[in-house]
């Protein structure tokens, strides 16, 4: 008698997985690394991993159409004679023109200004359109020194200096030469149609004791009236943030790898840096062994996208958060409606991270004139300031639920953690229990 065995179902390698597999073949044939732009596509312990702990008998809620529940936070009052005031904990991040069309520069600018609160200029310098039309206007100060002037930092509101980024803590950022149009290339003081590469650290200094000089020059050059940021990129920030208070920084703005970028390495994207969550707990520690928690403002940013993000994150010791990516997405980048157009560049709705080859349907990560015709800066802006009002909305929500008047008043103890691993890097309990992996508990 014969035995057959039945038919099995092929079993794909873990390891070696499609996409695994197809990078193989793609750097077999190319004998180049991918550039790509966006954040981390893979899956780490992020704000989803934690819950809110809700009034109850033990916790009085707030009446949400009765009792007010406060947004706003004041960013810079350390040193800086003019303090940024803000209606929302809710900032957008640095994005340049040149990894964005010009109009969807004046777009964040007229959205943050209808919410009331402040855009950020990104690497490349300060275009007319968002200063126009940014009421409060962060001018970032970055490596590459391009489109940095003296009279661009007095017309700011305050300035970021940038010593790293969520998606490439210790790399610099790229633009290709597509993208390099004669506007870029005369705001920049660059050929137009060359890639460029910015560089990963500043020319003129090395270290933290540099850095306080060169906070202190920049003090000097606008009359010690701007508040003056520092922003790294979530590797090691305890130390950085201790670090950027001792130079002297009124504001902290720490970003984690969910973080996006105009263009980059992939490796440097999937595979440098510490997620969002595990960065804002030791960054808060430090604050608080300075004493310096409250006093010098702590901004969150890498992969917000709704009002529980927000609120989660200012429970856990931030002062404000920022966005970029989800930013874009308000005004209409990765939108079904050019689903066509994405499918002829080979990509589709919702995956387009080719930002850096300036073909962007949607006109938002782009130099083309006809595409940047498709963003209207007035409804773009309109579309962003909705979505910062409904992100506002969920945050009070969730704030009045746990009893909060304002939602600097959420901390840690009204959160815990659906996994191991989000309890210790959030520093909450784990649900269900009062155990907090590596501080004792059950």
């Amino acid at each position: 008698m014969t035995y057959h065995n039945p038919p099995t179902t092929p079993r794909k390698s873990a390891t070696f997985d499609d996409y695994a597999m197809s990078e193989i073949r793609r750097a077999a044939a190319t004998g180049i690394y991918d550039i790509r732009g966006s954040g981390a596509k893979r899956k780490v312990p992020h704000f989803d991993d934690l819950l809110f702990l809700g009034a109850s008998i033990s916790r009085y809620p707030l009446e949400g159409y009765r009792e007010r529940c406060d947004t706003s936070v004041v960013l810079g009052s350390r040193h800086a004679k003019k303090p940024i005031e803000l209606k929302i904990p809710i900032t957008i991040a640095g994005m340049s023109f040149g990894s964005l069309s010009g109009p969807a520069k004046e777009a964040l600018g007229r959205g943050a200004t209808i919410a009331g609160t402040s855009t950020t200029t990104g690497d490349g310098g300060m275009t007319e359109e968002e200063r126009g039309h940014s009421k409060q206007l962060v001018y970032q100060y970055l490596p590459s020194r391009y489109g940095m002037n003296p009279r661009d930092l007095r017309r700011a509101d305050a300035i970021e200096i940038v010593v790293g980024q969520g998606a490439k803590p210790g790399g610099g950022g790229m633009l290709l030469g597509q993208k390099i149009s004669d506007r870029v290339a005369e705001m920049r003081t660059l050929p137009k149609g060359i890639d460029q590469r910015s560089a990963c650290r500043h020319p003129d200094w090395t270290g933290p004791d540099d850095l306080e000089i060169k906070i202190l020059e920049i003090r000097e050059i606008t009359d010690w009236e701007k508040p003056i940021y520092v922003k790294v990129g979530g590797a090691r920030p305890y130390y950085d943030t201790a670090l950027a208070v001792k130079a002297g920084a009124d504001v902290v703005v720490l970003d984690g790898m969910q973080g996006g970028t105009a263009a980059t390495q992939e490796v440097f994207i999937e595979h440098v840096g510490q997620p969002t969550l595990a960065c804002i707990r030791p960054a808060v520690k430090a604050l608080q062994d300075l004493g310096m928690h409250r006093k010098v403002q702590l901004i969150v940013s890498g992969g917000i996208r709704n009002g529980a993000d927000v609120a989660k994150a200012l429970a856990l010791g931030a002062d404000a958060v920022s966005i970029g990516t989800a930013a874009l997405i308000a005004l209409g980048d990765n939108d079904p409606h050019w689903e066509d157009e994405y499918q002829k560049l080979g990509t589709t709705a919702g995956a387009y991270d080719d930002w850096h080859e300036g073909k962007d349907p949607a006109g938002i990560t782009t130099q083309d004139p006809e595409l940047m015709k498709r963003v209207d800066p007035v409804v773009a802006g309109r579309r962003l300031a909705n979505y910062l009002k409904v992100m506002t909305l969920e945050a009070q929500t969730i704030a009045r639920a746990c009893g909060k008047n304002h939602l600097h008043n959420l901390e840690p103890e009204d959160l815990c953690a659906l996994s191991i691993e989000a309890a210790a890097m959030a520093g909450v309990p784990l649900a269900g229990t009062n155990w907090v992996p590596g501080q004792g508990g059950f």
